[in-house]
């Protein structure tokens, strides 16, 4: 029994708007606008694809606080050129400089036209052969908990774990990472950005929920009613959701 990471959550005012910003600065395509829901994905997206990893943007009535999400996106380059170019692109579809306390360091930290922040990487060879999307991170208390959480929900391989950092990527070697990062400060609102999980073929969504439990997840409840997916959250309160095999 496994779970496969199959996309980032992302929380909206308008999910039209910010579903483009995303597309256009991924160069990738969007579906479902104007129903709440804007699916930001790459061309020929199925989600039995290990290295599908695409993005959600949902309406909800709530403004994003000035607090730091705890999960933002890290953005691949290939070249000091590349990573420019794409500042510069991003900065025009509406992105802003953000800081984040970062100081002076090699790569450029931006928010998205909500403030949600992410980061521009500059070319490292570890990210060569993700897509766009070089890495999801998730800032936590311990990453060596998360670690051991997070790949034992999924069918991620551990690739490197230390007391500061931990990283995760598909099975199968393809398609962007899961880093959890240790940062100072404590989990205080819910998260605008989350993560969403699926059920491996063959495997059943509720022995899922199950053993995510036995696991250390807990149920969750955000008002979301009768739905088709389970909300829950890690053990360090970030929360998750386990959808329905479409």
């Amino acid at each position: 029994m496994t779970l496969r990471l199959v996309q980032a959550n992302l929380k909206a005012l308008d999910d039209s708007a910010v579903g483009r910003f995303w597309a256009e600065a991924l160069g990738w395509g969007v579906s479902g606008e104007g129903s709440g829901v804007t699916a930001v994905q790459p061309a020929g997206f199925d989600w039995l694809d290990p290295a599908a990893v695409g993005i959600d943007v949902v309406t909800v009535p709530e403004p994003k606080t000035t607090t730091k999400n705890r999960v933002h996106l890290d953005l691949a380059t290939t070249s000091a050129a590349h990573q420019a170019e794409l500042v510069a692109r991003l900065r025009a579809l509406g992105a802003t400089p953000a800081d984040v306390g970062q100081g002076d360091v090699p790569w450029t930290v931006l928010a998205d036209p909500e403030g949600n922040e992410f980061c521009v990487l500059e070319p490292r060879e570890i990210y060569r052969d993700t897509g766009p999307i070089a890495a999801v991170v998730v800032d936590c208390a311990d990453p060596r908990v998360m670690a051991w959480f997070w790949g034992e929900a999924t069918d991620w391989t551990l690739h490197r774990v230390t007391d500061d950092h931990a990283v995760l990527r598909s099975a199968k070697g393809v398609g962007p990472y899961l880093e959890f990062l240790r940062t100072p400060g404590v989990k205080t609102v819910p998260d605008r950005v989350h993560l969403d999980l699926v059920a491996c073929p063959g495997d059943d969504q509720e022995a899922e929920v199950t053993r995510l439990r036995a696991l250390g997840a807990t149920d969750f409840d955000l008002g979301q009613g009768d739905v088709s997916w389970k909300c829950l959250t890690d053990p360090e309160g970030h929360e998750f959701c386990v959808l329905a095999r479409p």
